[in-house]
């Protein structure tokens, strides 16, 4: 099969018809805000402050700076020619279509564990409530109603998520304000600890379990970030991305101190490091302190909202990854279809959700919904970094063989080529971290599966084409 020309303009995007632009500023400015703040956040927080102390504020500016530097790679690249749906297509013009059909399905299978993994955590959040019923009913339930919500357009999509991202952002800045002032007024808790910033300033506590504790951090980190580079597959369904898209790219630093980094110094401040539970959201333990007994239910909605938020963001992302797999013939062609009505890829869509049914359906061989997401989670996460390197990868070529596209750009990566190599050895060093943990190491062991997998797929794709171009010649 024979590569493309870089930056070659697709007959096929250029032939199919074309994805509505149905999401706003306000939404894209929502989505992206929402993207900063997933599950991980409010449930792993507890974890991470517990193996790495008050260390976790340097993890997450780390895993923060280099996140923001991805995006501002796809940002660039993207705004390059308007004509890319995703990453996937400039993966395609700088890299070939091996490397983008690699990454289209790695990407889209991200997604798809993904949104099994926070429907099923959504199933478990619905227990809190009624502990009686089976963690696969909500779960199901939970997929069905997003599926219906993006079935009816993408601006049901953008005001679904719109929503979900709000509530989110008010429960984090209400947690933020509530810690200030315990701060400022030396509230004291029941067990006889005071709120103080000299929490955050014990030496005891800034890796009270050495450089290992200090690694682990890493892992969920980079999770929580996961969903950042959403941002990346709906350029075009955006009405003005050349505007929205820059405006959105550069608020993510504000937002990553603001939401993780005053959270996570709140939390610690009020709560103290050793009075921090693995097991407990830190959300939830410092509701509790400040006198609000129904602490424990509204963290419980406000992380099922999250994890909704999250497998919304999923359920979209697949189906146009999917969407763009079969326009450029990584994928069947039915999954180019277009509704005509909604101009929405329906069959991309369901088929991605039924890959995400069977998947939930893993519920009735796994009941303990913690031990079904922690297998599910890693995977996406693993899936993720792979899709960032990918990113700066293409950019790399991009800078390369394309250096007057760079020259005329209005939005240049800063220190690009030496930030995407850094990045790079960053994403790498995250990877290597992960076989010293049992968990992720099991996950890093399945991925050869995957990619073996995608491998004769595309000897088999390419020796098809190979026989029928042979076929025409005679």
């Amino acid at each position: 099969m024979t590569e493309k020309e870089p930056h070659a303009p697709s007959a096929n995007a250029s032939s199919s018809p074309q994805l509505a632009r149905g999401l706003s500023e306000r939404h894209i400015q929502m989505i992206a805000l929402g993207g900063a703040i997933g599950t991980g956040l409010f449930m792993g927080a507890g974890k991470n402050i517990a193996v790495a102390g008050t260390s976790i504020l340097i993890i997450y500016a780390l895993v923060g700076f280099f996140m923001y530097m991805v995006m501002r790679a796809m940002g660039e690249v993207l705004l390059s020619k308007l004509d890319y749906r995703s990453f996937a297509d400039f993966v395609a013009d700088y890299l070939g279509p091996k490397a983008s059909f690699y990454l289209g399905w790695s990407y889209w299978l991200s997604w798809v564990v993904t949104c099994i993994a926070d429907v099923v955590v959504c199933g478990g959040y619905m227990q809190y409530w009624f502990p009686e019923m089976s963690a696969w009913i909500p779960a199901l339930i939970t997929l069905g109603l997003l599926c219906m919500f993006n079935l009816l357009s993408v601006k049901m999509f953008g005001e679904a998520e719109f929503w979900f991202a709000l509530i989110k952002v008010i429960t984090i800045v209400a947690l933020i304000f509530t810690g200030l002032w315990m701060v400022s007024t030396g509230w004291t808790s029941p067990d006889g600890v005071q709120a103080s910033l000299h929490h955050l300033s014990d030496p005891a506590v800034f890796l009270p379990h050495g450089v290992t504790g200090f690694l682990a951090g890493f892992q969920i980190a980079i999770f929580s970030y996961t969903g950042i580079e959403l941002l990346g597959t709906m350029t075009a369904e955006t009405r003005d991305p050349e505007k929205i898209l820059p405006k959105a790219i550069n608020a993510i630093p504000l937002r990553i101190i603001i939401f993780y980094m005053l959270s996570m110094v709140v939390i610690i401040a009020v709560t103290s490091w050793a009075a921090i539970s693995p097991d407990v959201s830190p959300f939830v333990t410092l509701f509790a302190k400040a006198g609000l007994p129904a602490a424990a239910a509204i963290i419980n909605f406000v992380a099922l909202t999250s994890a909704m938020s999250s497998a919304n963001s999923g359920v979209y992302s697949s189906t146009r990854m999917l969407y763009g797999l079969s326009v450029e013939k990584h994928a069947h062609r039915q999954f180019r279809i277009l509704s005509r009505s909604t101009r929405i890829p329906v069959r991309s869509l369901l088929f991605s959700c039924f890959c995400m049914l069977s998947g939930t359906l893993l519920l009735f061989l796994v009941p303990n919904v913690m031990t079904l997401f922690t297998i599910v989670s890693t995977l996406a996460a693993i899936l993720v970094i792979y899709s960032w390197a990918m990113i700066l990868v293409a950019y790399l070529a991009y800078r390369k063989q394309r250096p007057e596209l760079h020259a005329q750009s209005r939005f240049k990566m800063p220190a690009g080529i030496v930030m995407s190599w850094i990045s790079l050895l960053f994403f790498a060093f995250s990877v290597v971290i992960m076989v010293f943990d049992p968990d992720t190491l099991a996950a890093l062991c399945a991925m050869p599966l995957w990619f073996g997998l995608l491998w004769i797929v595309w000897r088999l794709k390419a020796r098809k084409a190979q026989a029928l171009k042979a076929l025409r010649s005679t």
